[in-house]
């Protein structure tokens, strides 16, 4: 072989080592690119955080919020004085509740608004559910169904969030390649006012194993979607995540009360409609009987509050005994009182969360489920109400959040 052969040689060996260096590096960088785009839960846009938390205020105690855009579709409606999107807020980053700006749900700077857009303008897979959609894209059902809202967002490797919301009627399209017909796609632009009474939305990072655990829980809830729908089911990614997504809007093969803990810490409480129990009770029996105070919508058929005491007559054997649960029916914010009872008017409340109140658990509750139904057979049915509809909460041990909230919803109770 010559000088001049051998150096070609040599020469492409060295090239050949230089373009498998730069595929290595490229496929490690498209990696890398890949996780960093999973979808996740944002305070504003570019800021990620691992889980947030935003209660909506009452149109009677923090009337408007500024000038609405309608981002994601609609138009704006003319609630009059009859709404609110002001809200405070906390998250990962900052777990003590803080007063945000702006109009929730309707900007690309606050928590609501910039999550949502991420998916609505985004490329991801995705399921929407809602037991309140009203006909667009589906109707409105109620029990056995689920009495839960929200939605599960992913990408190709199953990393992405879930998003839990109070909301009637929103959102009710995850894609603006699929947009909603017949109505607005933005919180405060749909025809149903849910702005005007509290409303409450959470969400929470998930990896891919987290993903599968909420997909069965909300498979055990029962939650009201539809697999064939486009605006609200969007399936992909891995193949066990895909099998457990198309089983969405069937009847759930597991009908049993489930808790897991998240690889966050977070636990998840999934009920079923079968099991007929009153749901914040059945909350605290799940975290070993720790006492509660949940503000919730309090309405006919009323749930008192109940001490760990008081019989529960409506009650299966196999989920724990619960303790106290105190019914708030005011809050206040900056010294501002504001409704916590359910009903249609200005000072009413529609979000569903609780406080642990003994001095060390310092959970945090967000849930589905209105404290409404029964807790004797003799008096209603077991039946009733939320006791015979599933439903999810989502469990945070965090003391500045729990102190927070405690100090947001501190006011009277529903009676004993």
């Amino acid at each position: 072989m010559s000088k001049i052969q051998k150096q070609s040689r040599c020469l492409n060996t060295i090239f050949g080592i230089l373009l498998l260096t730069l595929f290595i590096g490229i496929g490690n960088t498209t990696k890398v690119f890949a996780e960093a785009t999973a979808p996740t839960p944002l305070l504003s846009e570019g800021q990620a955080v691992d889980w947030w938390f935003v209660f909506k205020f009452n149109s009677k105690s923090f009337e408007g919020c500024g000038v609405r855009k309608c981002l994601f579709g609609g138009n704006v409606t003319d609630y009059g004085d009859r709404y609110s999107q002001q809200y405070v807020y906390a998250s990962s980053n900052n777990s003590k509740l803080q007063k945000g700006t702006g109009c929730a749900g309707d900007t690309l700077t606050d928590p609501i608004g910039a999550t949502f857009n991420q998916v609505y303008n985004g490329d991801y897979f995705y399921v929407l559910w809602n037991d309140q959609f009203y006909d667009n894209p589906i109707k409105t059902k109620g029990a056995p169904w689920g009495h839960s809202k929200g939605m599960l967002a992913w990408d190709k490797n199953g990393n992405g969030f879930v998003m839990q919301v109070s909301t009637p009627s929103w959102a009710g399209s995850g894609s603006a390649k699929h947009p909603r017909q017949n109505d607005g796609n933005t919180l405060g632009c749909i025809k149903d006012d849910d702005v005007e009474v509290s409303q409450h939305f959470f969400s929470l990072k998930l990896t891919k194993k987290d993903l599968v655990d909420v997909l069965k829980a909300i498979i055990n809830a029962r939650v009201v979607t539809d697999t064939s729908k486009p605006q609200i089911f969007n399936n992909g990614g891995p193949e066990d995540v895909q099998a457990l997504a198309a089983k969405l809007g069937k009847i759930p093969e597991t009908t049993s009360v489930t808790k897991v803990t998240l690889s966050s810490g977070v636990q998840l409480i999934s009920k079923p409609s079968n099991v007929q129990v009153p749901t914040w009770q059945l909350v605290s029996a799940q975290m070993n009987g720790v006492p509660l105070r949940a503000a919730t919508w309090w309405a006919n058929p009323y749930i008192p509050s109940t001490t760990a005491s008081t019989k529960i007559g409506c009650w299966v054997d196999g989920i724990g005994t619960p303790g106290a649960v105190d019914i708030a029916t005011s809050g206040q914010w900056n010294g501002k009182v504001f409704g916590l009872k359910g009903g249609s008017g200005l000072d009413f409340n529609h979000a569903k969360i609780g406080v642990s109140t003994d001095a060390k658990s310092n959970y945090s509750i967000f849930g589905d489920m209105n404290q409404q139904g029964s807790i004797d057979p003799k008096t209603r049915k077991c039946s009733s109400s939320q006791n015979g509809r599933g439903g999810l909460f989502y469990v945070i041990q965090n003391e500045d959040l729990t102190k927070s909230i405690a100090g947001l919803i501190k006011g009277s109770s529903a009676p004993e």
